[in-house]
């Protein structure tokens, strides 16, 4: 006997935001998608399927600058399974102001190749 998963996502690989509802059995498989109005929200449904992964925007602590937090990024999209993972070690960073656009505040996470990167300026307050 087969499990039939219904699921709703909301497409987030352009603008519209088509609601896209899928129809999977039991080994993730598409059997039916309806409610993406372009060819990109079959891919994106595949991914979350297979694989979710999601851009990580947060901030770290900065010593000495004019501003106490730093705002960061992980520039390339990682496992969603792990974002809570890096989040929480983000929370233990502490960078020397000045902080620049484009500092690597953490290279190469885990051995992933994720990097954390900081996304706006901090100067020193000194």
């Amino acid at each position: 006997m087969s499990n039939i998963e219904q699921r709703t996502d909301i497409c987030l690989r352009c603008p519209r935001g088509c609601e896209i509802h899928t129809v999977l059995n039991d080994k993730h498989e598409i059997l039916k998608m309806e409610g993406n109005n372009c060819k990109l929200g079959p891919e994106y449904v595949k991914q979350e399927i297979e694989d979710p992964r999601r851009i990580l925007p947060t901030s770290v602590r900065v010593r000495n600058g004019v501003r106490p937090l730093a705002p960061v990024w992980t520039p390339q999209a990682i496992p969603k399974a792990m974002l809570l993972e890096l989040a929480a070690e983000s929370r233990t960073i502490e960078l020397d102001a000045p902080v620049h656009v484009g500092d690597i505040v953490l290279s190469n996470w885990k051995g992933l190749g994720i990097d954390l990167v900081a996304s706006g300026e901090v100067a020193s307050n000194t």
